[in-house]
């Protein structure tokens, strides 16, 4: 019989396996979210007596399972649309967060027969909505770009809110107080204080380490050291922050992921360093998403979720309600300071989407035997099932339901238009990087003129081809290029408020004008941000700049619109 190592990793290639297969028959079927799928097939071999020797814990979860999915989803997260999103976000995730564990509390202490700490506790355990679940499956849904990076911004970071908050209720509970010490004015501002630290921390560490490692990749062209450089940032930014300052690691791996997958990858990565880093994150999330859904199928207790059903079902209905508490108040209030409103269609969406399966299953699987004084800890078992029973509930009911909801509320997924479009400005890119190849590879005379003729008329005709299949695209479906339109004008603007803040800083402009150049682009920033686009058409001007009527006062009649193009 194997032991040692060699057990181990035949119990990782059981697992490998059966997720293999659980991917032949998904590719069958057709759309069906691989996760989900992962996960019934665990609870399956756990009902069926089928055990892998995996042994989820508490550490292996938080040390070792999350930093490289957050790492992964931060990299890949849109910085432009992350920040253009950040008020709704933080909303959500912060004050939203702290709504919604009051609310479960409170009405968990009398549904549950539970004391206020510990139905606080519980409260502060399943609510933060999990990265790992909805970043793998609104990938698999194809949700529509600003509702994902809602629902991801806000479970990137509500984690951390959480953990923080569970520590302070877990430390609570530990030190046998009693609950009205929950009310006690010092006791709230130390959790307060213990939050702003841990978040501020977390935040300076993922900066401070992202930054650090940008300044090495900026003066290397290596892409295998670069992928060794970032794996040292995804995990090494979590341990500095969590276990040596105690502060949040999940914000300092997200805040790094962040810097390096959009700084990093636009100034210090060259084009096969940015393919060779990102497919590698890529297949290492993939390979630890199948290991956390099939260990969590395998190890869901299904004789103490039925022993404990009535609990669980009661825990299930409550925590729903204890996020729409927090969703559409927090919603309405954000969307009174943003220029694009979250729609309720995307609310109802962000409700049933926001699942709970791996933080909260790492947080139930932290709690000590005993508080002090050797007495048994208040109601683990009921937690640990009711933990494991919504979480089952959200990722297998919630989850399997997305697409249903996404379809029903017409909430547009991925068009078949929209995947041919990615497909053909991915082929532009690829074509435009081999051209400049082409031109390196002359000019250092590694090839004949001969051949590089060859190559850029072979590579000139396809471009040529696919931007005439780009503009029939655009012709046929308007709203992609309206899209491709805003998306590129937001670039543009940013490039512009960038080199005014330049010329103020070099002394070119004075402070005075500067101030009045970026108050214009800001303007057009907003409206872009709205919808609404400062382009014209050949035959007309969108947006009239305050410099041609300052110019028109000396008389500079060029700055002068012409009365055709005005009309």
């Amino acid at each position: 019989m194997a032991v040692g190592v060699e057990a181990e990793l035949l119990d990782l290639i059981g697992v490998l396996l059966l997720g293999g297969v659980v991917g032949v028959v998904v590719a069958r079927i057709g759309r069906f979210p691989y996760t989900i799928a992962l996960l019934l097939a665990g609870l399956a071999a756990s009902v069926l007596g089928i055990e892998f020797g995996i042994e989820l814990s508490h550490d292996i979860i938080l040390l070792v399972l999350l930093p490289p999915l957050l790492f992964e989803g931060a990299a890949t997260t849109d910085l432009e649309e992350f920040r253009t999103n950040l008020p709704v976000i933080l909303t959500l995730a912060v004050p939203g967060l702290i709504l919604s564990v009051a609310v479960l509390g409170f009405l968990g202490s009398y549904a549950f027969g539970f004391p206020l700490l510990v139905a606080m506790l519980f409260a502060a355990m399943i609510l933060p909505t999990d990265p790992v679940s909805v970043l793998a499956l609104f990938d698999d849904v194809g949700a529509p770009e600003r509702l994902s990076t809602l629902v991801e911004g806000e479970s990137l970071i509500n984690d951390g809110v959480g953990v923080v908050i569970f520590s302070s209720l877990l430390g609570l509970v530990t030190s046998g107080v009693d609950s009205d010490a929950l009310f006690d004015p010092s006791t709230l501002g130390e959790v307060v204080l213990d939050f702003a630290v841990s978040s501020a921390g977390g935040v300076l560490v993922g900066l401070a380490a992202g930054y650090a490692v940008y300044r090495v990749m900026v003066n290397l062209d290596e892409h295998m050291t670069e992928i060794v450089l970032t794996a040292i940032l995804a995990y090494g930014s979590f341990l500095l922050a969590e276990h040596y300052l105690h502060v949040s690691g999940v914000i300092a791996t997200v805040v790094a992921g962040l810097f390096i997958g959009n700084r990093g990858a636009e100034y210090a990565m060259s084009p096969q360093t940015k393919i060779s880093i990102f497919n590698t994150w890529e297949t290492a999330a993939f390979i630890v998403n199948t290991f956390i859904f099939v260990a969590i199928g395998v190890q869901t207790p299904v004789d103490r979720l039925l022993a404990h059903g009535r609990l669980i079902l009661i825990a299930i209905v409550l925590v729903v309600l204890a996020r729409a508490a927090a969703v559409y108040p927090m919603s309405a209030l954000a969307n009174r300071f943003i220029p694009t409103e979250v729609s309720f269609d995307y609310q109802h969406v962000m409700v049933w989407g926001g699942l709970h399966a791996s933080i909260p299953i790492a947080l139930v699987l932290g709690l000590p035997q005993t508080v002090q004084g050797g007495t048994p800890f208040p109601f683990r078992e009921e937690l640990r099932a009711m933990v494991f029973g919504v979480a089952a509930f959200s990722l297998i009911v919630q989850g399997f339901s997305i697409g249903w909801l996404l379809d029903k509320l017409d909430v547009v997924t991925r068009s078949h238009a929209g995947e041919l479009y990615e497909l053909l400005v991915g082929r532009v890119r690829a074509v435009d990087a081999g051209l400049e190849a082409a031109d390196e590879l002359r000019d250092r005379r590694q090839i004949s003129p001969s051949v590089y003729e060859d190559f850029t008329q072979e590579y000139e005709r396809e471009r040529e081809d696919l931007n005439e299949a780009i503009g029939e695209l655009h012709a046929t479906h308007p709203e992609i290029r309206r899209k491709e339109l805003l998306t590129g004008e937001r670039q543009l603007l940013q490039r512009e408020k960038s080199a005014v803040m330049d010329a103020v800083r070099s002394g070119i402009v004075s402070d005075e004008i500067g101030e009045q150049l970026l108050e214009e682009v800001n303007i057009k920033l907003d409206r872009v941000s709205s919808g609404e686009s400062t382009v014209g058409g050949r035959e007309e001007e969108a947006y009239e700049e305050f410099w041609r009527h300052r110019a028109a006062e000396f008389d500079v009649h060029s700055a002068e619109l012409d009365e055709a193009k005005q009309d």
